[in-house]
């Protein structure tokens, strides 16, 4: 029934920055744990970061610390991930996701999924 939509990857330099947004709708529950989850060829799906829209608390993977920025707006449905100072390494493709609160395992247990946008940093 909840549904996310991506936008915003593309193709930069390292060096450069991007900002992915998603929309989830429709917002049925008070609050959500809204996360950015990625996944390179040949590699484990990860999470990069989350947010509780409820308390605004940011959870975020160490290899992105400094780097990315995950943020919501006022009305809640909608979490970007501001990715600055891009890596080759974090080419990959960027997945929005949500569950019902973060727990303490943030990046576990995530029933809905987005359709992915594709972010490629070259060197």
């Amino acid at each position: 029934q909840v549904q996310l939509m991506e936008s915003g990857g593309g193709s930069v330099q390292a060096g450069g920055s991007l900002k992915l947004s998603c929309v989830l709708s429709p917002y049925i529950y008070s609050t959500y744990c809204m996360g950015w989850f990625r996944q390179a060829p040949g590699k484990e799906r990860e999470g990069v970061a989350a947010i509780s829209t409820g308390s605004g608390i940011t959870y975020y993977t160490d290899s992105v610390k400094g780097r990315f920025t995950i943020s919501q707006t006022n009305a809640k449905n909608t979490v970007y991930l501001q990715m600055n100072s891009l890596k080759p390494e974090d080419t990959a493709m960027y997945y929005c996701a949500a569950k019902s609160y973060c727990s303490s395992d943030w990046s576990a247990d995530f029933p809905y999924w987005g359709q992915g946008t594709q972010v490629t940093v070259s060197s």
